[in-house]
């Protein structure tokens, strides 16, 4: 307990899902956490759940698309918390179409807030973490990032180079010696309100209240049929990963993907 204590970290999309469970998990381990999302009623909702445990959060209005955003991000936590330790890039949107369906603004939707946001968010970012001593970046990408998937090319495409510029910023901050960590975990079928989004243009259908609820059964019986060892991971599960990839005990990791994924990657 308390390994992260002193700590303070932004975690990207943390209103809901594998979001929500890393910045649950930062804040158990004494970290201060700083909730980026669109979606405010989920942010203070995940606030609150860390603060019934105790735990110290935050919630800021951030569309990790804009760069505005992300530099009164970075000032407001240079202002109140003078460092930043901890960057989590988790904010992302699938959307489900064969190519010849899929039109281009969705595709540049997916690239704006998968990987621009990526872009964005670690270039504001490098500079307060240098200052603060180093830290450690953790961007989520995914076994899509690793493999292909029919009807999913756009989201393939961004979480591929979600994993290459993971590698080399990783190598960049590595020449400059300023003791930042840069790595990428690579989920597989995990239990989150993005499946209920993949045929909606990534977003929750308007009827659907189950924001951080399971998905509906169908889906997870289609992701546990998909994963060799026969069930779906849940947010936890990439939330430990994560806890590891901020903590001293990795150190000297860095420019590697961490692949949670019950084992799809192995075949």
């Amino acid at each position: 307990m308390n390994q992260l204590a002193g700590r303070i970290g932004v975690v990207t999309g943390g209103a809901s899902g594998i979001g929500r469970a890393i910045a649950i998990a930062l804040a158990a381990e004494g970290a201060t956490v700083l909730i980026g999302d669109v979606d405010e009623p989920g942010g203070l909702e995940t606030c609150r759940i860390i603060e019934a445990n105790e735990g110290a959060a935050h919630f800021w209005p951030l569309d990790v698309s804009r760069e505005n955003d992300w530099k009164r991000l970075v000032a407001m936590t240079k202002e109140k918390f003078k460092a930043l330790h901890i960057l989590v890039n988790n904010a992302a949107i699938c959307i489900s179409r064969p190519l010849l369906e899929m039109t281009f603004d969705s595709w540049r939707r997916q690239m704006a807030i998968n990987l621009d946001g990526l872009f964005l968010g670690t270039k504001a970012a490098l500079p307060l973490m240098t200052e603060s001593g180093g830290g450690s970046i953790v961007n989520l990408s995914s076994v899509a990032g690793l493999r292909g998937v029919p009807g999913m090319s756009g989201y393939c495409a961004s979480k591929g180079g979600v994993r290459m510029f993971t590698k080399a910023i990783a190598l960049e901050c590595a020449q400059a010696r300023n003791n930042i960590r840069v790595n990428s975990v690579h989920p597989g079928s995990i239990e989150t309100p993005i499946w209920l989004k993949l045929g909606n243009d990534g977003a929750l259908p308007a009827a659907d209240a189950r924001r951080n609820a399971d998905v509906m059964a169908d889906i997870r019986a289609a992701g546990a049929t998909a994963t060799p060892v026969g069930h779906s991971g849940v947010p936890e599960d990439i939330a430990a990963g994560v806890l590891y990839l901020v903590s001293d005990g990795a150190r000297f990791v860095t420019g590697t993907e961490l692949v949670i994924d019950g084992g799809v990657m192995a075949g």
